[in-house]
């Protein structure tokens, strides 16, 4: 064997046993990082549960501090028995799934609240009360959504008393809020006077009964609601338990009649009932009226109709006509003022300060006849909102 062949064999020795001894230093490298990393998880881990433990206990002790180590401070739920939804009336739980899901996704995108669509199959007062309080500990609110007058009333009454957290139907307080908003601006608009107003409300439901009661706290003036059997009185007798509250505190004068009479020298209309009930001669018999024409997808008169008549201002709750009058200028807000404020409750002072709240972002110099109330894309509102909601929250 050459000397060149010695040099080359012990050179293929050398590299070979280096191979080898760097294949087994990497094997125990590596054996000895995925022991660390273990140990490393393991501990982690542990640590993890530790501080799951101790956060659970700061709540078992402390039950307010789950809005601070939990995502309850944000979350609120969308609950719905299905029994009157949008214009489709009762079509149960699973048809009314996504009106209810379009709903958790204006919370998230106008509110940035977390809210979750919980629809029940049930139309029982007892049934529904129960399951959303016991569901009520995983959340900072409740909005109830598109269950039916009466029962609506009892729902919220009962799961007011039971639940610590805000209970919000939007169908009643949302549209009374917004109605009360664009009136505020209204108002200004046309000269008239707060307290001396005389308002006639079409529809008696949900709708119509918390724009009544919240248009009284405000005090824009006298109220006359209307329905099938004409303007409700509190000497008619064979009233459920809700227009009879209703009847109490409206019509002081106790006019008798239907809408078209009520109408007469009235200010301000406000219709929450059905298509095509009100007409141009109802409003040429207004005192320079104020429509609110909010039945929908087709309102009590459309606006063209009511100009005509001699309104002075019309709104409606379509997107294709000037002052859409819609929710979503308020439930975002009002939810995300609420939670951050950890509110137990939604006040009248809350409610009235948040129709202040976007009646304020129509500044003056933009005030029009076509221009009382934001856009619901005005992205100032919900924030304005919250910020009126939360301030009344901690009074």
């Amino acid at each position: 064997m050459t000397t060149e062949e010695k040099l080359e064999r012990f050179q293929k020795y050398c590299l070979e046993n280096a191979r080898v001894r760097s294949a087994n230093m990497l094997d125990e490298y590596t054996q000895a990082l995925e022991k660390t990393f273990e140990e490393h998880q393991a501990d982690a881990h542990r640590r993890a549960d530790m501080q799951i433990k101790a956060e659970t206990q700061k709540i078992q002790k402390d039950i307010n501090k789950s809005y601070e180590l939990t995502r309850r401070w944000n979350m609120a739920a969308v609950i719905t028995d299905g029994s009157a939804v949008l214009g489709l009336g009762d079509i149960g739980p699973e048809a009314g799934m996504p009106v209810m899901e379009g709903k958790c996704a204006l919370f998230k995108k106008f509110g940035d609240v977390d809210a979750f669509p919980i629809c029940i199959d049930s139309h029982d007062t007892d049934e529904i009360v129960n399951t959303a309080y016991l569901i009520s500990k995983s959340f900072g609110g409740i909005n109830l959504e598109d269950i039916a007058a009466p029962q609506c009333f009892e729902v919220e009454r009962r799961l007011k008393e039971m639940c610590d957290i805000p209970v919000f139907h939007d169908d009643q307080h949302g549209t009374a809020v917004v109605v009360c908003a664009a009136l505020l601006n209204a108002v200004k608009l046309t000269g008239k006077k707060m307290g001396e107003l005389k308002i006639v409300i079409n529809g008696d439901g949900a709708a119509g009964t918390a724009i009544a009661k919240l248009i009284l706290k405000m005090n824009f003036g006298e109220v006359i609601v209307c329905g099938l059997y004409g303007m409700l009185s509190r000497d008619m007798e064979d009233l459920n338990p809700a227009r009879r509250e209703l009847a109490n505190i409206t019509n002081p004068r106790m006019l008798r009649g239907d809408v078209r009479e009520a109408l007469k020298g009235a200010d301000v209309l406000v219709g929450v009932s059905a298509p095509g009930v009100i007409t141009r001669d109802m409003v040429a018999g207004m005192n320079d009226g104020i429509v609110f024409a909010m039945a929908n997808p087709v309102p009590e008169i459309m606006p063209e109709e009511a100009l005509a008549g001699g309104a002075k201002v019309v709104g409606t709750g379509r997107s294709d006509y000037h002052n859409q009058i819609n929710n979503v200028l308020v439930f975002p807000g009002i939810f995300k003022g609420a939670l951050k404020a950890h509110a137990r409750a939604i006040t009248d002072e809350m409610k009235e300060a948040a129709a202040r709240a976007v009646a304020s972002i129509v500044s003056d110099e933009e005030l029009s006849s076509e221009y009382i109330i934001p856009s619901i894309f005005d992205s100032r509102v919900a924030d304005a909102v919250a910020a009126e909601v939360e301030k009344f929250a901690n009074k």
